[in-house]
């Protein structure tokens, strides 16, 4: 598996990896069911894979698909700076199949760096109330999760 920053270019395998996604994952990620449509629209995907590096990280975790050596997105995360802060908002979403294998917390873990190094003071992460794994990975990871909402949790890192 092979960790880098998004690219432009990526924008066909981001449409792949969102077509092999279970609505469960959709779900947990976007905290409503998204219609494949709605997430592989080209506008949309072009904000995701061009990215300002002044305000955001993307990475992905990509690796050759089995028989055919194509390239595969299994994983994506992000950190967006929020505006007028020194806090950043962390997503993950894993395929389905790469679930619970440590990917997620190599690309939290990776987030966090580059959060160190950007000098950020926090990061934050809000996670619904039933998506248990990701919150045994933001607590595996030191963050701090607190009950806000009765239908997620925020997790916060300090720097």
């Amino acid at each position: 598996v092979t960790i880098r920053p998004i690219r432009p270019e990526d924008e066909p395998l981001m449409i792949q990896f969102h077509e092999r996604l279970s609505d469960r994952s959709v779900y947990m990620r976007y905290f409503q069911p998204l219609k494949l449509s709605q997430r592989t629209a080209h506008e949309r995907l072009t904000r995701i894979c061009f990215i300002d590096y002044d305000r955001e990280m993307a990475l992905v975790a990509e690796h050759p698909e089995p028989g055919t050596n194509r390239k595969e997105i299994l994983a994506a995360t992000r950190m967006s700076k929020l505006h007028g802060t020194n806090v950043a908002e962390l997503t993950l979403i894993v395929k389905d199949e790469f679930q619970h294998l440590g990917l997620g917390t190599e690309l939290m873990k990776r987030l966090i760096e580059i959060g160190r190094a950007e000098k950020l003071g926090k990061l934050v992460a809000n996670i619904l109330i039933e998506n248990r794994e990701m919150q045994f990975v933001c607590r595996k990871l030191g963050f701090q999760l607190q009950d806000v909402h009765d239908k997620y949790v925020r997790a916060e890192l300090a720097l």
